[in-house]
Protein backbone atom coordinates (compact mmCIF):
# COMPACT_ATOMS: atom_id res chain seq x y z
CA UNK A 1 0.00 0.00 0.00
CA UNK A 2 1.69 3.49 -1.09
CA UNK A 3 2.46 6.05 1.46
CA UNK A 4 -0.45 8.20 2.05
CA UNK A 5 -0.39 12.23 3.38
CA UNK A 6 -2.25 14.97 4.89
CA UNK A 7 -3.39 17.23 2.02
CA UNK A 8 -4.60 19.80 4.66
CA UNK A 9 -7.53 20.17 2.48
CA UNK A 10 -10.38 19.12 4.39
CA UNK A 11 -13.01 17.39 1.23
CA UNK A 12 -9.64 15.87 -0.09
CA UNK A 13 -8.44 14.75 3.00
CA UNK A 14 -4.99 12.42 2.49
CA UNK A 15 -3.73 11.85 -0.51
CA UNK A 16 -0.51 10.00 -1.85
CA UNK A 17 2.60 11.26 -0.63
CA UNK A 18 4.26 12.16 -4.23
CA UNK A 19 0.81 14.20 -5.08
CA UNK A 20 0.39 17.74 -5.07
CA UNK A 21 -2.33 19.98 -4.64
CA UNK A 22 -2.78 23.08 -6.05
CA UNK A 23 -5.27 26.29 -6.77
CA UNK A 24 -7.38 26.09 -9.13
CA UNK A 25 -5.95 29.42 -10.99
CA UNK A 26 -2.85 26.92 -11.84
CA UNK A 27 -4.92 24.31 -13.09
CA UNK A 28 -7.54 25.99 -14.97
CA UNK A 29 -7.84 28.76 -17.30
CA UNK A 30 -11.54 29.76 -17.01
CA UNK A 31 -13.35 31.53 -19.97
CA UNK A 32 -16.61 33.17 -20.93
CA UNK A 33 -17.98 32.44 -24.56
CA UNK A 34 -21.93 33.75 -24.41
CA UNK A 35 -23.21 35.79 -27.18
CA UNK A 36 -26.28 37.21 -28.20
CA UNK A 37 -29.10 36.32 -30.93
CA UNK A 38 -27.88 39.23 -32.83
CA UNK A 39 -24.46 36.95 -33.66
CA UNK A 40 -26.62 34.05 -35.34
CA UNK A 41 -26.29 34.46 -39.35
CA UNK A 42 -29.89 34.75 -41.11
CA UNK A 43 -27.80 36.43 -44.04
CA UNK A 44 -25.41 35.96 -46.76
CA UNK A 45 -22.40 37.20 -44.74
CA UNK A 46 -19.19 35.35 -44.14
CA UNK A 47 -20.13 32.97 -40.48
CA UNK A 48 -18.97 30.56 -38.43
CA UNK A 49 -21.04 27.33 -38.39
CA UNK A 50 -20.47 26.32 -34.37
CA UNK A 51 -21.86 24.63 -31.15
CA UNK A 52 -23.82 26.98 -28.34
CA UNK A 53 -24.71 25.07 -25.32
CA UNK A 54 -27.41 26.15 -22.57
CA UNK A 55 -26.88 25.83 -18.97
CA UNK A 56 -30.00 23.29 -18.71
CA UNK A 57 -28.85 21.35 -21.64
CA UNK A 58 -25.65 20.70 -21.11
CA UNK A 59 -26.21 17.03 -23.02
CA UNK A 60 -26.99 18.20 -26.56
CA UNK A 61 -25.86 21.70 -28.31
CA UNK A 62 -27.40 23.40 -31.30
CA UNK A 63 -26.00 24.49 -34.11
CA UNK A 64 -26.09 27.56 -35.42
CA UNK A 65 -24.08 30.15 -38.54
CA UNK A 66 -22.58 32.89 -36.51
CA UNK A 67 -21.74 36.32 -38.13
CA UNK A 68 -17.76 36.48 -38.31
CA UNK A 69 -17.28 39.69 -37.92
CA UNK A 70 -19.90 40.67 -34.91
CA UNK A 71 -17.01 38.51 -32.99
CA UNK A 72 -14.08 40.64 -34.32
CA UNK A 73 -16.60 44.02 -33.46
CA UNK A 74 -17.01 42.67 -29.77
CA UNK A 75 -13.23 41.66 -29.08
CA UNK A 76 -14.40 37.38 -29.11
CA UNK A 77 -11.75 35.50 -30.74
CA UNK A 78 -14.10 32.87 -31.40
CA UNK A 79 -10.98 30.17 -31.92
CA UNK A 80 -9.32 30.90 -29.02
CA UNK A 81 -10.55 27.58 -27.00
CA UNK A 82 -9.84 24.77 -29.47
CA UNK A 83 -10.98 22.36 -26.65
CA UNK A 84 -11.08 19.85 -25.37
CA UNK A 85 -13.01 22.08 -23.01
CA UNK A 86 -14.83 21.37 -19.05
CA UNK A 87 -18.15 22.93 -19.27
CA UNK A 88 -19.11 23.94 -15.88
CA UNK A 89 -22.87 25.65 -15.18
CA UNK A 90 -22.39 28.94 -12.72
CA UNK A 91 -25.74 28.19 -10.56
CA UNK A 92 -28.45 26.28 -10.22
CA UNK A 93 -27.41 24.51 -7.03
CA UNK A 94 -26.84 20.73 -7.65
CA UNK A 95 -29.19 20.66 -10.24
CA UNK A 96 -27.37 22.04 -12.23
CA UNK A 97 -23.30 22.81 -10.84
CA UNK A 98 -22.58 18.93 -9.95
CA UNK A 99 -23.06 18.02 -13.78
CA UNK A 100 -19.78 18.95 -16.12
CA UNK A 101 -19.74 18.06 -19.32
CA UNK A 102 -16.41 18.11 -21.83
CA UNK A 103 -16.71 19.97 -25.57
CA UNK A 104 -13.15 18.97 -27.40
CA UNK A 105 -14.06 21.42 -30.38
CA UNK A 106 -14.32 25.30 -29.82
CA UNK A 107 -17.93 26.07 -28.82
CA UNK A 108 -19.83 28.76 -27.49
CA UNK A 109 -22.06 28.78 -24.28
CA UNK A 110 -24.09 30.83 -23.10
CA UNK A 111 -23.59 32.93 -19.62
CA UNK A 112 -24.38 30.83 -16.65
CA UNK A 113 -21.38 28.27 -18.25
CA UNK A 114 -17.64 29.20 -17.97
CA UNK A 115 -15.79 27.04 -20.00
CA UNK A 116 -12.10 25.63 -18.44
CA UNK A 117 -9.28 24.85 -20.55
CA UNK A 118 -6.47 22.95 -18.52
CA UNK A 119 -2.56 21.37 -19.41
CA UNK A 120 -3.83 18.72 -17.29
CA UNK A 121 -5.34 15.62 -18.43
CA UNK A 122 -9.18 17.03 -18.76
CA UNK A 123 -10.58 14.49 -18.21
CA UNK A 124 -9.24 13.60 -14.61
CA UNK A 125 -9.64 17.28 -14.16
CA UNK A 126 -13.45 16.53 -15.05
CA UNK A 127 -13.71 13.94 -12.87
CA UNK A 128 -11.92 15.84 -9.94
CA UNK A 129 -15.07 18.13 -10.43
CA UNK A 130 -17.62 15.81 -10.55
CA UNK A 131 -16.05 14.04 -7.61
CA UNK A 132 -15.85 17.52 -5.32
CA UNK A 133 -19.35 18.70 -6.09
CA UNK A 134 -19.21 22.20 -6.78
CA UNK A 135 -23.02 22.92 -5.51
CA UNK A 136 -21.71 23.92 -1.70
CA UNK A 137 -18.53 26.30 -2.99
CA UNK A 138 -20.36 29.44 -4.10
CA UNK A 139 -22.02 32.39 -3.10
CA UNK A 140 -25.33 31.67 -1.36
CA UNK A 141 -27.53 33.30 -3.01
CA UNK A 142 -31.74 32.82 -4.07
CA UNK A 143 -30.09 30.69 -6.57
CA UNK A 144 -26.44 29.60 -5.72
CA UNK A 145 -23.85 31.03 -7.95
CA UNK A 146 -19.89 29.99 -8.90
CA UNK A 147 -17.71 32.52 -10.93
CA UNK A 148 -14.07 32.52 -11.61
CA UNK A 149 -12.59 33.48 -7.77
CA UNK A 150 -14.66 30.08 -6.34
CA UNK A 151 -12.77 27.68 -9.57
CA UNK A 152 -9.41 30.05 -8.82
CA UNK A 153 -9.12 29.21 -4.91
CA UNK A 154 -10.85 25.63 -5.04
CA UNK A 155 -7.96 23.06 -4.03
CA UNK A 156 -7.10 20.09 -6.54
CA UNK A 157 -5.32 17.38 -6.36
CA UNK A 158 -2.66 16.64 -8.72
CA UNK A 159 -1.09 13.51 -9.62
CA UNK A 160 1.34 12.69 -12.57
CA UNK A 161 0.05 13.22 -16.37
CA UNK A 162 1.19 9.08 -16.54
CA UNK A 163 -1.30 8.48 -12.90
CA UNK A 164 -4.11 10.97 -14.42
CA UNK A 165 -4.34 8.97 -17.69
CA UNK A 166 -4.44 5.46 -15.69
CA UNK A 167 -7.28 6.79 -12.72
CA UNK A 168 -9.40 8.35 -16.07
CA UNK A 169 -9.10 4.82 -18.03
CA UNK A 170 -9.72 3.23 -15.23
CA UNK A 171 -13.00 5.32 -14.35
CA UNK A 172 -14.40 5.87 -17.84
CA UNK A 173 -14.91 2.07 -17.66
CA UNK A 174 -16.70 1.68 -14.06
CA UNK A 175 -18.48 4.65 -14.82
CA UNK A 176 -19.59 3.93 -18.32
CA UNK A 177 -21.16 0.59 -16.77
CA UNK A 178 -22.62 2.60 -13.58
CA UNK A 179 -24.11 4.97 -16.57
CA UNK A 180 -25.89 2.18 -18.33
CA UNK A 181 -27.01 0.38 -15.60
CA UNK A 182 -28.83 4.13 -14.92
CA UNK A 183 -30.08 4.68 -17.69
CA UNK A 184 -31.62 0.52 -18.01
CA UNK A 185 -33.46 1.93 -14.62
CA UNK A 186 -34.68 5.27 -16.57
CA UNK A 187 -35.60 3.34 -19.19
CA UNK A 188 -37.63 0.83 -16.71
CA UNK A 189 -38.76 4.14 -14.42
CA UNK A 190 -40.63 5.60 -17.95
CA UNK A 191 -42.28 2.45 -18.93
CA UNK A 192 -43.87 2.51 -15.61
CA UNK A 193 -45.28 5.94 -16.11
CA UNK A 194 -46.42 5.80 -19.41
CA UNK A 195 -48.47 1.94 -18.13
CA UNK A 196 -49.54 4.51 -15.12
CA UNK A 197 -50.79 6.73 -17.59
CA UNK A 198 -52.43 3.93 -19.80
CA UNK A 199 -54.14 2.56 -16.49
CA UNK A 200 -55.34 5.80 -15.88
CA UNK A 201 -56.73 6.77 -19.56
CA UNK A 202 -58.26 3.56 -19.83
CA UNK A 203 -60.34 3.71 -16.55
CA UNK A 204 -61.03 7.71 -16.75
CA UNK A 205 -62.64 6.96 -20.17
CA UNK A 206 -64.03 3.16 -20.68
CA UNK A 207 -64.98 2.68 -17.21
CA UNK A 208 -63.83 -0.58 -14.97
CA UNK A 209 -66.88 -2.42 -16.94
CA UNK A 210 -64.88 -4.56 -19.58
CA UNK A 211 -68.50 -5.51 -21.14
CA UNK A 212 -70.07 -1.37 -21.09
CA UNK A 213 -71.75 -0.80 -24.44
CA UNK A 214 -69.68 1.81 -25.80
CA UNK A 215 -70.54 4.72 -27.89
CA UNK A 216 -68.67 7.78 -29.83
CA UNK A 217 -68.17 11.09 -27.07
CA UNK A 218 -67.32 13.17 -30.48
CA UNK A 219 -64.20 14.52 -28.76
CA UNK A 220 -61.14 13.31 -30.14
CA UNK A 221 -59.16 12.59 -27.57
CA UNK A 222 -61.36 11.13 -25.55
CA UNK A 223 -63.06 8.60 -28.55
CA UNK A 224 -65.62 5.76 -27.30
CA UNK A 225 -67.18 5.73 -23.69
CA UNK A 226 -69.64 3.98 -21.95
CA UNK A 227 -73.06 4.22 -23.30
CA UNK A 228 -74.74 5.90 -20.26
CA UNK A 229 -71.89 8.62 -19.74
CA UNK A 230 -72.33 12.06 -20.61
CA UNK A 231 -69.71 14.77 -21.85
CA UNK A 232 -69.95 18.21 -20.47
CA UNK A 233 -67.83 21.43 -20.59
CA UNK A 234 -65.77 21.38 -17.68
CA UNK A 235 -67.42 25.06 -16.77
CA UNK A 236 -70.93 23.13 -16.24
CA UNK A 237 -68.66 20.67 -13.36
CA UNK A 238 -66.73 23.35 -11.88
CA UNK A 239 -66.76 26.71 -11.17
CA UNK A 240 -63.34 28.20 -12.63
CA UNK A 241 -61.44 31.46 -10.96
CA UNK A 242 -58.39 32.69 -11.71
CA UNK A 243 -55.73 34.15 -9.20
CA UNK A 244 -53.68 37.43 -8.27
CA UNK A 245 -50.48 38.67 -7.27
CA UNK A 246 -50.61 41.30 -4.02
CA UNK A 247 -47.69 43.96 -4.76
CA UNK A 248 -44.33 41.94 -4.21
CA UNK A 249 -42.71 45.70 -3.18
CA UNK A 250 -45.37 45.89 -0.07
CA UNK A 251 -44.05 44.15 2.90
CA UNK A 252 -47.47 44.55 4.74
CA UNK A 253 -49.20 41.95 1.94
CA UNK A 254 -46.58 39.28 2.52
CA UNK A 255 -45.68 36.72 5.31
CA UNK A 256 -49.10 36.50 7.07
CA UNK A 257 -51.07 33.20 7.84
CA UNK A 258 -52.82 32.57 4.37
CA UNK A 259 -51.22 30.12 1.95
CA UNK A 260 -50.44 31.18 -1.58
CA UNK A 261 -49.09 29.05 -4.85
CA UNK A 262 -48.11 29.16 -7.43
CA UNK A 263 -47.19 26.64 -10.65
CA UNK A 264 -44.20 26.15 -9.10
CA UNK A 265 -45.24 25.01 -5.77
CA UNK A 266 -46.53 21.68 -7.25
CA UNK A 267 -45.11 19.43 -9.39
CA UNK A 268 -46.72 16.79 -12.16
CA UNK A 269 -46.90 14.33 -9.90
CA UNK A 270 -48.22 15.87 -6.85
CA UNK A 271 -52.01 14.83 -5.65
CA UNK A 272 -52.08 17.47 -3.11
CA UNK A 273 -50.69 20.60 -1.96
CA UNK A 274 -50.90 22.01 1.35
CA UNK A 275 -49.16 25.28 0.58
CA UNK A 276 -46.60 27.56 -1.11
CA UNK A 277 -43.19 29.15 -0.49
CA UNK A 278 -44.84 32.20 0.39
CA UNK A 279 -47.60 33.38 2.47
CA UNK A 280 -49.77 36.83 1.92
CA UNK A 281 -51.58 38.69 4.78
CA UNK A 282 -54.91 39.41 4.65
CA UNK A 283 -54.05 43.42 3.72
CA UNK A 284 -52.32 41.17 0.75
CA UNK A 285 -55.18 39.63 0.11
CA UNK A 286 -57.86 42.74 -0.28
CA UNK A 287 -55.16 43.93 -2.52
CA UNK A 288 -55.88 41.78 -5.38
CA UNK A 289 -58.17 39.80 -6.93
CA UNK A 290 -57.02 36.71 -5.60
CA UNK A 291 -59.46 35.15 -3.45
CA UNK A 292 -59.68 31.79 -1.14
CA UNK A 293 -60.26 28.90 -2.55
CA UNK A 294 -61.83 25.88 -0.43
CA UNK A 295 -59.85 22.55 0.05
CA UNK A 296 -60.45 19.49 -2.46
CA UNK A 297 -60.36 22.41 -5.38
CA UNK A 298 -58.19 21.15 -8.26
CA UNK A 299 -55.80 23.37 -9.02
CA UNK A 300 -54.77 23.93 -12.93
CA UNK A 301 -51.48 25.13 -14.03
CA UNK A 302 -52.48 27.47 -17.05
CA UNK A 303 -48.73 28.19 -17.92
CA UNK A 304 -45.34 27.47 -16.70
CA UNK A 305 -45.80 24.83 -17.70
CA UNK A 306 -49.57 24.62 -18.79
CA UNK A 307 -51.66 21.27 -17.16
CA UNK A 308 -50.05 20.12 -14.26
CA UNK A 309 -53.03 19.25 -12.02
CA UNK A 310 -53.23 19.04 -7.87
CA UNK A 311 -55.74 18.71 -5.04
CA UNK A 312 -55.84 21.63 -2.20
CA UNK A 313 -55.13 20.29 0.65
CA UNK A 314 -56.44 23.02 2.72
CA UNK A 315 -57.85 26.67 1.97
CA UNK A 316 -55.58 28.77 0.24
CA UNK A 317 -55.06 31.32 -2.55
CA UNK A 318 -53.57 30.93 -5.95
CA UNK A 319 -51.78 33.66 -8.17
CA UNK A 320 -52.61 34.40 -12.01
CA UNK A 321 -50.67 31.17 -12.88
CA UNK A 322 -53.18 29.09 -11.73
CA UNK A 323 -56.91 28.31 -12.28
CA UNK A 324 -59.03 26.66 -9.13
CA UNK A 325 -61.74 24.47 -10.28
CA UNK A 326 -64.46 24.98 -6.98
CA UNK A 327 -67.15 21.64 -7.79
CA UNK A 328 -70.79 23.38 -8.42
CA UNK A 329 -72.30 19.86 -7.44
CA UNK A 330 -72.00 17.77 -3.78
CA UNK A 331 -71.81 14.72 -6.24
CA UNK A 332 -68.61 15.50 -7.66
CA UNK A 333 -65.84 13.19 -7.27
CA UNK A 334 -63.09 15.98 -6.95
CA UNK A 335 -60.42 12.86 -7.25
CA UNK A 336 -61.99 11.43 -10.52
CA UNK A 337 -61.77 14.75 -12.56
CA UNK A 338 -58.02 14.68 -10.94
CA UNK A 339 -57.00 11.41 -12.73
CA UNK A 340 -58.74 12.85 -15.79
CA UNK A 341 -57.24 16.32 -15.74
CA UNK A 342 -54.00 15.16 -15.10
CA UNK A 343 -53.98 12.93 -18.50
CA UNK A 344 -54.53 16.01 -20.96
CA UNK A 345 -51.07 18.03 -20.52
CA UNK A 346 -50.86 17.36 -23.70
CA UNK A 347 -54.23 18.53 -25.05
CA UNK A 348 -53.99 21.27 -22.97
CA UNK A 349 -50.81 22.72 -24.42
CA UNK A 350 -52.05 22.81 -27.88
CA UNK A 351 -54.50 24.95 -26.62
CA UNK A 352 -52.16 27.06 -25.42
CA UNK A 353 -50.77 30.14 -26.84
CA UNK A 354 -48.87 33.51 -26.52
CA UNK A 355 -45.07 34.53 -27.70
CA UNK A 356 -42.99 35.17 -24.12
CA UNK A 357 -44.45 31.58 -22.80
CA UNK A 358 -47.41 29.63 -23.90
CA UNK A 359 -50.77 30.02 -21.59
CA UNK A 360 -54.15 28.80 -21.91
CA UNK A 361 -56.94 31.12 -21.42
CA UNK A 362 -59.66 30.52 -18.59
CA UNK A 363 -62.03 30.56 -21.57
CA UNK A 364 -60.59 28.26 -23.71
CA UNK A 365 -60.06 25.49 -20.63
CA UNK A 366 -63.73 26.20 -19.25
CA UNK A 367 -64.96 24.89 -22.36
CA UNK A 368 -62.81 21.81 -22.96
CA UNK A 369 -65.41 19.41 -22.78
CA UNK A 370 -64.67 16.11 -20.10
CA UNK A 371 -66.90 12.64 -19.78
CA UNK A 372 -68.77 12.35 -16.84
CA UNK A 373 -70.08 9.04 -15.21
CA UNK A 374 -72.33 8.85 -12.50
CA UNK A 375 -71.49 9.92 -8.95
CA UNK A 376 -70.99 6.31 -7.83
CA UNK A 377 -68.83 5.33 -10.74
CA UNK A 378 -66.27 8.27 -10.50
CA UNK A 379 -65.80 7.50 -7.09
CA UNK A 380 -65.32 3.62 -8.52
CA UNK A 381 -62.64 4.83 -10.44
CA UNK A 382 -61.21 7.46 -8.17
CA UNK A 383 -60.50 4.02 -5.89
CA UNK A 384 -59.48 1.89 -8.19
CA UNK A 385 -56.97 4.48 -9.53
CA UNK A 386 -55.65 5.65 -5.54
CA UNK A 387 -54.98 1.96 -5.36
CA UNK A 388 -53.49 0.91 -8.98
CA UNK A 389 -51.64 4.11 -9.34
CA UNK A 390 -50.02 3.56 -5.56
CA UNK A 391 -49.12 0.18 -6.57
CA UNK A 392 -46.85 2.06 -9.92
CA UNK A 393 -45.72 4.68 -7.69
CA UNK A 394 -44.09 2.41 -5.37
CA UNK A 395 -42.29 0.97 -7.93
CA UNK A 396 -41.11 4.21 -9.72
CA UNK A 397 -39.89 5.03 -5.94
CA UNK A 398 -37.98 2.05 -5.53
CA UNK A 399 -36.76 2.42 -9.34
CA UNK A 400 -35.53 6.30 -8.22
CA UNK A 401 -34.38 4.96 -5.12
CA UNK A 402 -31.54 2.95 -7.13
CA UNK A 403 -31.14 5.43 -9.46
CA UNK A 404 -29.83 7.68 -6.19
CA UNK A 405 -27.76 4.89 -4.56
CA UNK A 406 -25.58 4.36 -8.36
CA UNK A 407 -25.46 8.28 -8.01
CA UNK A 408 -23.66 8.38 -4.51
CA UNK A 409 -21.93 5.29 -5.54
CA UNK A 410 -20.41 6.88 -8.52
CA UNK A 411 -19.64 9.85 -7.08
CA UNK A 412 -17.75 8.08 -4.25
CA UNK A 413 -15.79 5.88 -6.61
CA UNK A 414 -14.77 9.07 -8.34
CA UNK A 415 -13.79 11.03 -4.83
CA UNK A 416 -11.59 7.87 -3.72
CA UNK A 417 -9.73 7.49 -7.05
CA UNK A 418 -9.39 10.99 -8.15
CA UNK A 419 -8.06 11.83 -4.18
CA UNK A 420 -6.17 8.63 -4.28
CA UNK A 421 -7.32 6.63 -1.30
CA UNK A 422 -7.64 4.02 -4.06
CA UNK A 423 -5.51 2.44 -6.36
CA UNK A 424 -6.02 1.31 -9.63
CA UNK A 425 -5.46 -2.37 -9.60
CA UNK A 426 -2.71 -3.32 -11.45
CA UNK A 427 -4.58 -5.59 -13.81
CA UNK A 428 -7.20 -3.31 -14.64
Amino acid sequence: MREMKDSGIEWIGEIPKDWCVKNGKYVFNVYGMSVNDDFINDTDEESYKIKYYKVDNLNEATEQFYIKSNFANFGIKIYEIKGPIILVPKRGGAIYTNKVRIEKEACLFDSNIMGLTTNNNVRFMAYVLYGRGLSDIGDVTTIPQINKKHIDVLKIPVPSINEQKVIVDYLDTQCSEIDATAEDIQKEISLLEDYKKSVITEAVTKGLNPDAEMKDSGIEWIGEIPKEWTVKNLKYIFDITSGSTPASGVSQYWDGDIKWITPADFKTNDVYVFGGRRNITGLGLMSCSTQVIPDSSIIFSKRAPIGSVVITGEKMCINQGCLALISKHQKTSVKFYYYALSILDKIFDMLGNGTTFKEISAFRFSNTSLQCPRFEEQQQIADYLDTKCSEIDTLIADKKRQLDILADYKKSLIYEYVTGKKEVPVNE
